[in-house]
């Protein structure tokens, strides 16, 4: 059984976002004393909740493995040295543990769809789902609609990258035809054709992307990136999604 780090996670006013293979054990901390600057979070969430409850989740021991490519992207953030803060309303559950997860590519180069809901959030081998180059998208059901607090995503982390065009959106509709609501979009030129974005792009790291869903109501969630700038391929290790089911 691999240990991992358990963190509160408290939401700040400002954006906050945080976007192989260890099996050394951590000891626990609180969220409090892991919370990045304001000037070393690598992503961003808007909004607050008063009165809220910590969000909790668990973090993977960190892994850094190769030479990472140089990455020449405007605005981009940097990998935090510590893990978010961030406050969701009280009742807030992990909805997406063990949900069906699709994509647009049915194929998977490497590794399997179910790996993105298993709760393993480590990555090296066996751990992630590669998925083909251009804008790719997966998608989990939440099985019934949900008011959403948090979306909170790991892409391939032992190495220092950072994934293009990121954009999480969350509908009602299984085809995102209709009642989209976006809740992150770094896509600053609108490569992916989805909207100009205004979030920063980041680096990823072992404390994921956390991106406040403000309340979005929807049954889906799809994710959608293009490519890294280590590579032309789109990774995920797992996706967290929290909120009250309706």
């Amino acid at each position: 059984m691999k240990s991992k780090l358990i963190v509160p996670a408290l939401l700040t006013v400002s954006a906050i976002a945080f976007t192989s293979c260890g099996k050394k054990s951590e000891s626990a901390a609180p969220a409090a004393a892991d919370a990045p600057a304001a000037s070393s979070a690598p992503a961003a969430a808007s909004g607050g909740t008063a009165g809220g409850v910590p969000l909790t989740t668990e973090f993977p021991p960190e892994l850094i493995e190769g030479t990472p490519k140089p990455m020449n992207v405007p605005n981009l953030v940097q990998a935090p040295n510590k893990a978010p803060e961030f406050l969701v309303p009280e009742g807030t559950e992990l909805l997406s543990k063990g949900k069906k997860v699709s994509s647009s590519d049915s194929n998977p180069i490497i590794g399997d769809l179910t790996l993105v809901t298993d709760g393993d959030k480590e990555a090296g081998e066996g751990y992630f789902v590669e998925l083909l180059d251009g804008t790719q998208w997966v998608q989990i059901d939440l099985e019934k609609s949900a008011a959403l607090s948090a979306i909170w995503v790991w892409h391939f982390h032992s190495q220092k990258r950072a994934y293009n065009d990121v954009i999480l959106q969350v509908s009602d509709d299984a085809e995102f035809k209709t009642g989209v609501t976006t809740v992150y979009n770094n896509d600053y030129d609108d490569t992916s054709k989805l909207g100009k974005g205004t979030d920063n792009p980041y680096v990823e790291s072992r404390f994921g992307l956390l991106a406040d869903a403000k309340g979005a109501k929807g049954r889906y969630v799809r994710l959608y990136s293009n490519g890294n700038t280590s590579n032309e391929m789109n990774h995920y290790i797992e996706v967290e999604v929290f909120g009250k089911a309706l």
